[in-house]
């Protein structure tokens, strides 16, 4: 089992940063892969970013130049750094960990981009 733990969200001004932590206990050595999702009010969960087991990472293509993905070298923690942020990004974000074809999910984290 994998639990996941997400921080750093809050209240943000259009075109300020942020950056998403994700703390992954458990059976960490078994996760093929860690994204990021986000699910504004009303619209269905996105996916964001992934960093996969060899370091490997993409992003959706909307978020490309705004958002990156990384990690620490233990694996455990999967950051998100947010820059150029606006109200649209507003959501609450998730960590997901893949371990073979088991899902894993944090409870989320607030993200509000307001002036």
């Amino acid at each position: 089992q994998v639990q996941l733990v997400e921080s750093g969200g809050g209240l943000v001004q259009p075109g300020g940063s942020l950056r998403l932590s994700c703390v992954a206990s458990g059976n960490i050595f078994n996760i093929d892969r860690m994204d990021w999702y986000r699910q504004a009010p009303g619209k269905q969960r996105e996916w964001v970013a992934t960093i996969t087991d060899d370091g490997s990472t993409t992003s959706a293509d909307s978020m490309k130049g705004r958002f990156t993905i990384s990690r620490d070298n233990t694996k455990s923690t999967v950051y998100l750094q947010m820059n150029s942020l606006s109200p649209e990004d507003t959501a609450v974000y998730y960590c997901n960990a893949r371990t073979g074809s088991r899902t894993h999910w944090g409870p989320g984290t607030q993200v509000t981009v307001s002036s």
